[in-house]
């Protein structure tokens, strides 16, 4: 008899597991509470319109996408079946897809929801996404993201606050030594004017968001073959704006 598994990139949790899970989850909710963020939760699946074109094109590549119900190949003529080109056969077959993060369905929903929402609205979301990335050490199909944003408002107050919001998390869960990274997209949309990025804007801040996992080696490479200026990479990526991607760092 064959021993029952579970999809590569998941995880069971036990009790055991579950208890700290639990009292982590429930201590960071319980801040963001007292910040005033208020508790949202969306569908696990969206409408692959709301979410393809959002994460640049690597990250379209990483959408879970669900075949449609019933007989999904019914629409499907068969010169699209003979061309065997999964794009062309994916937009008949499949009109959903899970969510990729917690911020596009946010979006989603304030968009739909905005005459109904008082402004600035502080939400938070604690739920599981989903990324068909490549299982690995730390890196999983399945995980949480404990989300908390302000929207309708351009206050930098909203931002300090955050960081002070974070920083009571982290003392809350005892943990004393830590980074707090601050991303400004100012400086990565100058950063790509000047390599005249254009419409590949987001790819270069994909690829630059890789540069501590993969090393400034990998990442030139990655650039250079989407006929980034080789001369131009080589000053940008030594300095020190590129090495800390867009962040300014503030250490406990």
């Amino acid at each position: 008899m064959e021993k029952p598994s579970i999809p590569k990139g998941t995880r069971d949790f036990g009790p055991a597991q579950m208890a700290k899970r639990e009292l982590i989850i429930n201590s960071i909710k319980s801040e963001f509470q007292i910040y005033g963020f208020q508790p949202l939760e969306t569908p696990a699946m969206e409408n692959l319109s709301t979410l393809t074109g959002k994460y640049g094109e690597e990250g379209d590549q990483l959408l879970f996408k669900i075949l449609n119900s019933g007989d999904f190949l019914k629409n499907v003529g068969p010169d699209v079946l003979q061309q065997a080109e999964s794009k062309k056969v994916g937009s008949f077959i499949s009109e959903k897809g899970l969510r990729y993060d917690l911020t596009v369905p946010f979006a989603r929903y304030v968009a739909m929801n905005r005459h109904e929402i008082t402004f600035p609205f502080k939400r938070y979301q604690v739920q599981p996404v989903w990324r068909a990335d490549r299982p690995q050490k730390g890196r999983y199909r399945e995980f949480f993201q404990c989300d908390a944003d302000v929207i309708g408002t351009d206050s930098l107050l909203c931002e300090a606050e955050i960081i002070l919001m974070i920083k009571a998390i982290f003392k809350r869960l005892g943990i004393k030594k830590y980074e707090i990274r601050i991303n400004h997209r100012a400086i990565l949309s100058g950063i790509a004017e000047i390599l005249n990025a254009g419409e590949k804007e987001n790819f270069l801040f994909v690829s630059i968001d890789k540069l501590e996992k993969s090393g400034e080696k990998k990442v030139k490479e990655e650039l250079e073959e989407k006929n980034f200026s080789k001369r131009k990479l080589t000053s940008y990526l030594k300095s020190s704006i590129l090495t800390e991607p867009s962040a300014i760092r503030l250490i406990s």
